[in-house]
């Protein structure tokens, strides 16, 4: 198993860009396709902590369904982000990179620099 982890979207070009990034720096990661395999709820709110940032950073508030749910209220609590991330797991930003040297969303991809050498 790879110390890399790609939490990816390959219809994503930011996501595309990234994995290539780890390739050609030398990594195979190991690749999650998260809408065919979403992380559990454990994984999901580890990933969070790991990255140290609020919830609502790692929403794709681009996303339709975000506004639909509605999702954009200010009294949505990070629970219910993480139940409509879990049920609909388009709702999740990417790529989320796990790394040796930390975890992070590597949005714009130029971020992947913090964390790969």
């Amino acid at each position: 198993m790879s110390a890399f982890t790609i939490y990816h979207n390959p219809r994503c070009g930011t996501s595309r860009n990234v994995l290539q990034a780890l390739r050609d720096g030398g990594v195979e990661p190991t690749i999650i396709e998260y809408l065919k395999t979403p992380p559990d709820r454990a994984t999901l709110k580890q990933l969070i902590a790991a990255m140290g940032v609020p919830v609502r950073e790692v929403v794709r508030t681009k996303e339709a369904l975000y506004q639909e749910l509605g999702l954009d209220a200010a009294t949505v609590s990070d629970e219910q982000l993480i139940d409509a991330m879990l049920e609909h797991p388009v709702l999740i930003n990417r790529p989320i990179v796990v790394a040796p040297k930390g975890t992070m969303l590597v949005r714009p991809s130029e971020r992947l620099a913090k964390i790969f050498p």
